[in-house]
């Protein structure tokens, strides 16, 4: 499974944490604040931090993100795994759970997540 992580991490574009401060009007340091609260998640990418460019959506983060990033680090998901788990198709949905988070549809997402135990 880690080989089709990478594969779909690669495919991923990611915004440095002074990117996503850029997007979201906020400063360097609230990024970090927001990554220790959950709301956002980094991966370590080419040495430097990084976070999906989907978690940003339309000037702010994806306010669904927090908690199911909860809901997966519960179920033992380590970072990498969550990514990668919101950007692969999930047969229950017929698409990759982060297409339902920027929907709006996080309940259903969160109930799939938390039968991943």
């Amino acid at each position: 499974m880690a080989d089709d992580n990478d594969t779909v991490l690669d495919a991923l574009d990611w915004l440095t944490l002074p990117e996503v401060g850029e997007r979201i009007g906020e400063a360097p340091g609230r990024v970090r604040r927001l990554l220790d609260e959950r709301a956002l998640v980094a991966l370590r990418r080419d040495g430097v931090l990084r976070v999906p460019a989907a978690f940003v959506d339309g000037g702010r983060v994806l306010p669904s993100l927090r908690g199911t990033v909860i809901v997966l680090g519960d179920v033992g998901f380590t970072d990498d795994e969550i990514v990668a788990w919101l950007f692969t198709p999930e047969e229950s949905l017929g698409h990759a759970p982060i297409e339902s988070l920027l929907v709006g549809r996080k309940a259903e997402v969160r109930r799939i997540a938390q039968t991943l135990a």
